[in-house]
């Protein structure tokens, strides 16, 4: 059996409006650390922070008020159970939540990237969070911190800072990533700062913690976006990220993989595509090879379109291409590629600037047939005359991956002007600028969660759909889920996290 981890963590992209997705799929690790002779063992898939055997949801809100202070920010825990995602409660975690270190405060966007994942190999979920615009006493404003806090029955267990940003704007937690790096059968973090990725290691069977600089380099004043997978075929999680830069001080983009060097205790660099430049990162089993692909989201050229098409054709970026790249058994990752765009046969829409197709990214075996397949959001898509209504589509993927022999796809649209989905497609409603995927109930089909941050006047919402399908589907809004006012709930369903 082919162990894999999924994580797609959130980064601030360009514009001031735009946003990309947080999706965590991660592995628990063992219960008892194994030494790195030997791959580890495949593990359960957790994300269930309340003990009760079903997959849980994040929700971050990094714009909401908290106890008065502007985008101090919050996480909304949204519980699966029989009855489906949010139909059991959950609670609300902030940095005025007894258990959580600090204190909101004007600005500290508790939230901004969140994530799901079983650091402590007890079968529980801790919920991961980042605050980049935390200040730290003696280090400046927005060092950023990453906290951990403990899943439990009932509220939430102890939290503790995991990693602090070096100095004033460094903004640590913009992403986030967890997975076994350095194949000891720990939990490792990876956290995403202004124009930096560091790591904190758990090497000697978890009796040390590294804390080490991945890399640091102009990325536009942004932080990447993460991903992990087995993208060498050797049994250990690597890393992926993303990032690009416009003048800042020169423009650049790169998709780069980084694998752990055991030797000099860091991470090395051990594969690039330069010149393209992606939202969302996702990592699944396209083609049914047993191999982890990589899927860059929205993939773009950024530099000098002369160097090569890292994203395929120039024309797929049109509206934003998906460009995968899948694995080879014999650890030459990329050496086959696809693209597709919404102007590829069987792919719902027509590409058109603005879309943000592929903005967003999750990974589903949606007709259990061993192949994943991709959700792909578009949150600027128009529907009608509605710009930036958003929609999301299911790409089901072939034998060959997600284009067929011919080059064609095959996809199912969902959008609130689609029967049977919850609502109506409103301008600037932003459908689909996050989705998550998980079987919140239990019954043996995965379901997705679709965000739509603009949704009524920017109080946002969460639409679940089985199995991803409208049957049964359903919208959860902060006033569904009782949250105290829109106001407090600012962009709801920006960021999301999940199994």
């Amino acid at each position: 059996m082919h162990r894999r981890t999924y994580a797609l963590a959130a980064a601030t992209v360009a514009t001031a409006t735009a946003t990309t997705a947080a999706l965590a799929l991660t592995l628990a690790p063992a219960a008892t650390a194994a030494p790195r002779t030997a791959p580890t063992a495949p593990t359960a898939v957790t994300s269930d922070f309340n003990a009760d055997g079903y997959a849980d949801l994040a929700v971050g809100v990094p714009d909401a008020t908290v106890n008065g202070a502007a985008k101090a920010g919050y996480v909304h825990l949204v519980w699966g159970g029989a009855k489906g995602l949010g139909r059991h409660g959950g609670i609300r975690v902030s940095q005025s939540t007894a258990e959580v270190p600090g204190s909101p405060e004007a600005g500290d966007r508790f939230g901004a990237a969140v994530l799901l994942a079983d650091l402590s190999g007890d079968g529980l979920a801790e919920l991961i969070v980042g605050a980049p615009g935390e200040d730290v006493t003696g280090r400046g404003a927005d060092a950023g911190t990453v906290t951990v806090v403990g899943g439990a029955r009932t509220g939430t267990g102890p939290g503790s800072t995991a990693l602090t940003g070096p100095s004033g704007n460094s903004a640590y937690g913009w992403s986030v990533a967890a997975a076994d790096l350095t194949g000891d059968g720990g939990r490792d973090l990876v956290v995403g700062g202004r124009d930096r990725v560091a790591m904190r290691a758990a090497v000697d069977n978890g009796e040390d913690l590294v804390v080490t600089t991945v890399l640091a380099t102009p990325m536009g004043g942004r932080a990447p976006v993460l991903a992990t997978g087995d993208f060498t075929a050797d049994g250990t999680d690597d890393l992926a990220l993303a990032y690009h830069t416009i003048n800042a001080p020169y423009t650049q983009s790169h998709v780069r993989l980084w694998s752990w060097d055991e030797a000099e205790r860091r991470m090395a660099n051990t594969w690039n595509s330069d010149n393209g430049a992606a939202s969302a990162l996702a990592v699944g089993d396209f083609d049914g090879d047993g191999l982890d692909d990589l899927a860059l989201g929205e993939c773009r050229e950024i530099a000098d379109e002369n160097i090569d098409d890292p994203c395929g054709p120039e024309s797929y970026a049109k509206g934003g291409g998906i460009h995968i790249e899948y694995g080879d058994k014999n650890g030459s990752f990329g050496l086959r590629s696809q693209t597709l765009n919404q102007d590829t046969v069987g792919v719902y829409g027509v590409a058109e600037d603005g879309d943000r197709f592929g903005a967003s990214l999750a990974v589903l075996d949606w007709n259990d047939d061993g192949r994943d397949d991709l959700v792909a959001g578009a949150p600027g898509e128009a529907i009608g005359s509605r710009a930036a209504a958003g929609a999301a589509t299911l790409l089901l993927s072939h034998a060959g991956g997600v284009v067929d022999e011919f080059g064609e796809a095959s996809s199912v649209p969902y959008h609130q002007d689609r029967s049977g989905v919850p609502g109506a497609a409103e301008t600037n409603d932003a459908f689909g600028a996050a989705v998550a995927t998980g079987d919140y109930d239990k019954d043996g089909t995965p379901d997705t969660a679709v965000g739509a941050p603009g949704e009524n006047a920017r109080s946002g919402g969460v639409w679940v759909l089985p199995k991803t399908s409208v049957t049964g589907s359903y919208a959860l809004t902060p006033k569904n889920l009782g949250l105290p006012s829109p106001s407090s709930a600012l962009s709801y369903g920006r960021y999301t996290s999940s199994h």
